[in-house]
């Protein structure tokens, strides 16, 4: 076992939780600081209407990254699989087959977005102040997913192995490298959406190809050929089977949130600009959040892979408090200095007073999240895709659209807006906790491939 890697199918599971998951707190925070510097740089240096522009393309970016990151977490759970099974040859083949797969969704994705653009910011009655710029920064951010394609599936297969130390770092350079050229580009050659666009670019293509770097030399007999580099049927089905309905829910889940941007969008643009100031605050709480998730798919699938019940149990226990704790206390930290957060992205007061009301509501929310999000990925560990998919586009998703139609319609604040999420929050986790219970019950008869 090599210093970078840790060994999910023994040892103290606490503790090789927490050694697994903090490189990856920190590799998730550095990513979301891709968005973050994007807002920070355009926000001091080119205004609230370059501000507003970027936020207000957040949700429906996350429609194309949140597939890709879907996607990402398929190849996890199998790659975890088959390296607790000790199947060699599959693994192989997973590989291989995961990293074509990804490559041609990330070019996919990113004509369909440039085809769109113009015709889905103006759907989602993007302002039509912060048009022109919402549009500039949309279409250059689409030439990000191929390269974001291949960081997610790199960064998936070593998460497998165990390895969580070389993303953080290689997410560390590209980062700071984002922000470095962030400020060239705004403050030094006083370009703004698209300075902070090309920036997150330029960056994105770094991690990539760092973390490619790894799989071509070859780690934990993980390593890429070209004469393997083929499509097995089987493979694909499973990638598919698991990944698309996690990055489908992804995307549906955005859909929902960009309908919640509709209502956003009926308030005046300091409202818009504030809402998007702040969250950037929740995608840093979700990002720490996301980290025990992918530790607890991890976990589940290598140790359900070793037929070792008990630890797959403790896993998912041991993973919801952790998220749910981590959470409870960063919402805390929110309220205390929310402030002075919010004034890091923008000198604005009144966009700094806008974006508290919304953090307000949301701050002691974050941690019920957390009973949801972290059974899903305890369900997608099993090889439970599908159905726990289909619960949170119901109980989540659908309910947001209903809320939003119903009871924002009938208030028009921003309180009655923003208090969906807890609600569909803990509708959501009801049904997943249940689903999985009965799935865990069962996962000695069944095969997580073959079921």
């Amino acid at each position: 076992m090599k210093s970078n890697e840790i060994e999910l199918t023994q040892g103290p599971l606490a503790k090789n939780i927490l050694r697994f998951s903090i490189p990856l707190v920190l590799s998730n925070l550095l990513q979301v600081l891709f968005n973050i510097s994007d807002i920070v740089v355009v926000g001091r240096f080119a205004g609230s209407l370059a501000l507003g522009s970027v936020g207000s393309t957040s949700q429906l970016l996350f429609a194309f990254t949140g597939l890709l990151m879907g996607i990402g977490n398929g190849i996890n759970v199998i790659a975890a699989y088959y390296i607790g099974s000790k199947k060699q040859k599959d693994l192989d083949d997973s590989v291989h087959t995961s990293l074509i797969f990804c490559l041609i969704s990330g070019f996919a994705l990113m004509f369909f977005g440039l085809l769109i653009s113009k015709n889905i910011l103006i759907l989602i009655k993007t302002k039509e102040i912060l048009l022109d710029g919402a549009i500039t920064y949309f279409r250059i951010y689409m030439f990000a997913l191929p390269g974001l394609a291949l960081f997610n599936y790199g960064n998936a297969i070593l998460n497998a192995t165990g390895d969580t130390k070389r993303p953080f770092i290689y997410l560390s350079i590209a980062g700071i490298i984002n922000i470095i050229l962030n400020i060239f580009f705004v403050a030094v050659l006083k370009m703004d959406c698209d300075g902070v666009a090309l920036a997150t670019v330029i960056s994105q293509y770094i991690s990539a190809f760092l973390v490619m770097n790894v799989l071509i030399k070859g780690i934990n007999g993980i390593k890429l050929h070209k004469s393997n580099m083929k499509v097995n049927s089987i493979m694909l089905k499973q990638i598919i089977k698991i990944g698309i309905p996690s990055g489908l829910q992804n995307v549906v889940f955005s859909f929902a949130n960009t309908f919640v941007q509709v209502g956003v969008n009926s308030f005046d643009e300091v409202m818009v600009s504030g809402t998007a100031v702040c969250s950037n605050l929740d995608n840093l709480v979700y990002t720490v959040m996301n980290a025990f998730y992918i530790a607890c798919a991890s976990f589940i699938g290598q140790n359900f892979g070793a037929q070792q019940k008990e630890r797959v149990k403790k896993t998912y226990l041991l993973c919801t408090f952790f998220s749910f704790s981590i959470a409870l206390f960063i919402g805390i930290l929110y309220l205390i200095f929310g402030d002075f957060l919010l004034g890091l992205f923008t000198k604005e007061q009144n966009v700094i007073n806008a974006g508290m009301e919304r953090l307000r509501i949301l701050s002691l929310s974050f941690c019920v999240s957390a009973f949801m999000d972290n059974t899903i990925a305890a369900n997608r560990g099993l090889g439970k895709s599908f159905i726990p998919s289909i619960i949170v586009i119901i109980g989540s998703c659908v309910f947001r659209v209903i809320w939003v139609l119903t009871i924002f319609a009938y208030y028009q604040t921003i309180a009655s807006l923003f208090l969906l999420y807890v609600f569909s929050w803990s509708i959501t986790a009801i049904a997943e906790i249940i689903y999985f219970i009965i799935t865990f019950n069962k996962m000695c008869k069944t095969s997580m491939i073959n079921n």
